[in-house]
């Protein structure tokens, strides 16, 4: 065992020599670092480690009191060029999760870390567009999400290119070519010797900062997805190799002391797969349609109570009538004791509705969570916290279990309990 995880470490030591030797080239500035971690104890209310709960076919979960990995990520980035108004950022990301239930675990399965972001940003570098940013490499591109439910409903990171903010005057353009490629196996017919792989293109045009009203603003975005393959190969018959995803986002600052975010998106084909990573793959993903509507945001209550709400309607049908309905709603309140004290209460609902050909039974589960909780701040986003949580999770049998390795397969109900730590930086 010490010999693989050795091998495991030595693999990692060139990388992370090759890195720091790139970052310490650039002397004039230190190293920037940042990143993101949670990582805890739990059980549940069987006596077994803790259990997460999420009901069948939806898209994400409560996550307060209702995560059960250890999971970084960690960012390193630094300039390492400026001179006559031109610069050059190198930034990375490396991430990795472990199933939190012993002191030596390898990340992702003992696969290692992952690399998340890998790229470089120039800015001043067009002499026409002094103002936009020209970037290259792997990267986290432009999330959207909801934080009380870690749900990314924008997300077309990996690796590309392209250029952003490029000041039109009513808003901001940005333009990015993405890609994230597969295996083909049984998706791709081949009639050479060359490996099988499918490139699942996206093309994100976006446009941001337009002015709406008071502290209002709104953004617009086209995702156009096209799936490729080698000479000599080709898609498997039915297969959708196009799809495109609109989605229009307004945001309203100063709303009851926070801010409300509403988003309508619309997806065809083989962009109703995932949160727009464009899946030319999946023969199931023809003549399809999603119109998604979320309405989520951080308000004050008070003086001592700051709580965040999100709202979802998701319809995806599907040609072979295998789409599905998931609506999610949930709201975290914080009552603040102190600077430093404070107690959470988080209430998420989530039902699933099947068509007939799915091959699944429609389902819901309601999570409740109270924790108590010590952070850097009493901000909402304060973080670092460390949390003392109690969850209890209650869900439609139907012959589905959200925690069936954990809890009694006749069990329609139980909790959790633990503690968490969560940081960002």
């Amino acid at each position: 065992m010490f010999q693989n995880n050795n091998k495991q470490i030595r693999g990692w030591l060139p990388l992370a020599s090759g890195l720091m030797a790139a970052l310490a080239a650039g002397q004039a500035a230190a190293v920037d670092f940042h990143g993101y971690a949670r990582s805890g104890i739990g059980a549940t209310s069987s006596g077994g480690d803790q259990a997460c709960f999420q009901a069948n076919g939806a898209g994400a979960k409560y996550r307060l009191g209702n995560e059960c990995e250890t999971y970084t990520e960690i960012k390193l980035g630094q300039e390492l060029y400026k001179a006559d108004g031109a610069s050059f950022y190198l930034d990375t990301n490396f991430a990795g999760s472990a199933s939190q239930d012993q002191d030596w675990e390898p990340a992702n399965g003992g696969d290692g870390l992952s690399i998340r972001e890998f790229n470089v940003k120039a800015k001043g570098v067009l002499e026409s567009l002094p103002e936009a940013t020209l970037w290259a490499g792997k990267r986290f591109y432009q999330r959207h999400d909801i934080h009380i439910n870690d749900f990314y409903y924008w997300d077309v990171s990996g690796p590309g290119a392209g250029i952003e903010d490029i000041d039109l005057g009513v808003g901001k353009l940005s333009l990015a070519w993405l890609r994230t490629s597969e295996a083909g196996g049984d998706i791709v017919k081949s009639e050479s010797n060359v490996t099988d792989e499918l490139r699942n293109d996206v093309l994100d045009v976006r446009i941001a900062g337009i002015n709406t009203n008071k502290d209002g603003s709104l953004e617009l975005g086209l995702d156009y997805g096209f799936s490729s393959t080698a000479d000599g190969q080709s898609l498997t018959d039915n297969a959708p190799d196009t799809g495109y995803m609109l989605t229009a986002e307004h945001t309203q600052g100063n709303f009851f002391g926070g801010f409300n975010k509403l988003t309508l998106q619309y997806a065809t084909d083989s962009m109703t797969g995932w949160v727009g990573h464009n899946q030319g793959s999946n023969v199931s993903l023809a003549d399809s349609e999603m119109v998604r509507l979320i309405d989520q945001g951080v308000v004050k209550i008070g003086d001592n109570v700051e709580g965040m709400y999100s709202v979802i309607f998701q319809d995806i049908d599907r040609g072979n009538d295998s789409g599905s309905t998931w609506i999610s709603a949930g709201i975290r309140p914080v009552y603040k004791w102190s600077e430093n004290h404070s107690t959470a209460l988080e209430i998420g609902y989530d039902t699933v509705d099947f068509d007939a050909g799915n091959g699944n039974k429609d389902n819901d589960l309601l999570k409740l969570t109270v924790a108590q909780q010590w952070s850097a701040g009493s901000s909402f986003w304060a973080r670092p916290v460390i949390r003392a949580f109690v969850t209890y999770a209650q869900w439609d049998h139907e012959d589905y279990h959200p925690a069936s390795d954990i809890l009694d397969d006749d069990a329609d109900d139980g909790f959790t309990y633990g503690v968490q730590m969560e940081a960002w930086w």
